[in-house]
């Protein structure tokens, strides 16, 4: 007989869960390791997207006509570095969430540590909500240093609606997210991964209105950036700075929102049933 028998009695019956609900240690924990893993690097994952996006802002201004140039949205007369701005914090925002999630589980396969997400004990929605909010916080910390960078440079980018620019930023950053576990449970290798950075995200984000306003364009092109996701992202980051936009703030809300549950349901669809990640 055990000498101590109040810890047998503090034992679960055989079958009985022991974590009923949420795992919030486990989720917390892995959690952590994702945003510790981004910040050890820090001079490459937040600051240096900073410095890459201020040249942009730089190099565009610069080039079609510097301060005096003006574009026109929805009536309103806007400083062409006021305008750009906010699309390029929200696209460095976005392709830097893509680049964290994409990143997680692909080294996991490569390297032979997948295990290490497996094992733990947590349901496939807990590693799902880890492994996206560790790429929405690193989203937010490149965000938050090119605003800085830019408002030392002399931008205007003072928000006029600040919840736009949380909810757009959360959305879009959610959104690369969920692309970007979608594509590292997909491939094999980074040169896959680096295959979507360069033919889908780049492509879609630079052609979405960052550095012009839609409403310039033909109605055929014009059509085509409205069936852009980005679009909506930047059009509703930019309303958030700006008061004004080039699609009504509800549209941009709902369809973001409706791939973010498709691409959420896709995802944890695959990681539950372990394609291309268990054996």
């Amino acid at each position: 007989m055990s000498s101590h028998p109040e810890i047998g009695s503090q034992l679960p019956e055989p079958g009985v869960p022991v974590i009923r609900n949420v795992n919030w240690g486990g989720l917390r924990t892995l959690y952590i390791k994702e945003v510790r893993r981004f910040f050890k690097v820090q001079l490459q994952t937040v600051w240096a997207p900073a410095v890459t996006t201020l040249l942009y802002l730089v190099i565009f201004t610069v080039a079609l006509g510097g301060d005096g140039r003006m574009v026109v949205l929805d009536g309103v007369s806007i400083h062409y570095a006021d305008f750009i701005a906010p699309g390029l914090i929200v696209m460095g925002m976005l392709q830097n969430a893509f680049a964290n999630a994409s990143f997680s589980l692909l080294v996991g396969k490569i390297q032979g540590t997948i295990v290490d997400y497996l094992m733990p004990p947590l349901s496939t929605g807990e590693m799902l909500a880890a492994l996206a909010g560790g790429s929405v916080t690193r989203a937010f910390c490149v965000g938050g240093t090119v605003w800085l960078a830019m408002a030392l440079w002399g931008v205007h980018v003072f928000p006029a609606h600040l919840w736009a620019v949380l909810w757009f930023g959360f959305l879009g950053s959610l959104f690369l997210s969920l692309m970007g576990v979608l594509t590292s449970i997909w491939a094999e290798k980074f040169d896959h991964a680096a295959a979507i950075t360069n033919f889908v995200v780049a492509p879609l984000s630079l052609l979405s209105g960052t550095f012009y306003s839609v409403e310039n364009l033909s109605p055929l092109f014009r059509a085509i950036s409205h069936a852009n996701p980005f679009f909506y992202i930047i059009s509703g980051f930019r309303y958030g700075f700006l008061g004004v936009a080039d699609s009504p703030v509800l549209l941009g809300t709902g369809v973001i929102l409706g791939l973010n549950v498709v691409l959420g349901l896709a995802c944890y669809t695959l990681l539950r049933r372990g394609w291309k990640i268990k054996s």
